[in-house]
């Protein structure tokens, strides 16, 4: 359901770019919200995620989205909210310029999204095949890709299938996060904490 996402945002299933996590410079939001700003669409792009340290990043991207009714943020979300904007996304998309392990773009995969990340390894690592991958830190590939997909909802729905694809291969996802993980000197996992051994 979508109550609670209609009720604060009016958000509609299927009607929203989604962006969720830290309010950071490294997780190329600048580049999302320019691209977005270029995009011909009736979506809206959400911005879901609390602004760490100071907000004076927080302020400049309010700026650059100021003239686009279209941006939302949503602050920080937790519960039920948080899986509602992940249920009901159009598209997930994670344009970072660094990651460590990118837990949100795990989530939004396991809620079968189509998912929309940069080519760094570390979101490439997780997504395999099955997401789109644009150029990092290139805003005009990024806003070619976000088009794409909003003129495409085809092409969204075989990659929401590649997403449950890769985490109905159980054992191939627990292999992906462990490794991930591992990637990341994780000194606590190990094998118990998997069911795919």
């Amino acid at each position: 359901s979508s109550r609670e996402i209609t009720n604060n945002w009016q958000l509609q299933k299927g009607e929203y770019i989604l962006y969720l996590g830290r309010i950071v410079p490294e997780k190329g939001l600048k580049y999302l919200i320019r691209a977005f700003n270029e995009l011909n669409t009736s979506k809206k792009l959400v911005i879901a995620g609390g602004a760490s340290d100071s907000n004076d990043f927080m302020k400049e991207l309010q700026q650059l989205a100021k003239k686009n009714p279209q941006i939302i943020f949503t602050g920080f979300v937790q519960g039920r909210m948080l899986e509602e904007l992940y249920s009901n996304t159009y598209v997930y998309v994670l344009p970072s310029d660094l990651e460590g392990m990118p837990m949100s773009l795990l989530e939004a995969m396991s809620y079968h999204n189509c998912c929309l990340v940069s080519d760094i390894q570390e979101c490439v690592e997780v997504t395999g095949e099955s997401a789109l991958c644009f150029e990092k830190g290139n805003y005009k590939d990024l806003r070619d890709k976000l088009q794409l997909l909003c003129d495409s909802p085809d092409l969204v729905q075989e990659y929401r299938k590649r997403a449950e694809g890769r985490i109905g291969d159980t054992y191939g996802w627990d292999k992906v996060v462990k490794e991930t993980l591992k990637l990341y000197g994780n000194e606590e996992v190990s094998d118990e904490n998997f069911n795919g051994k």
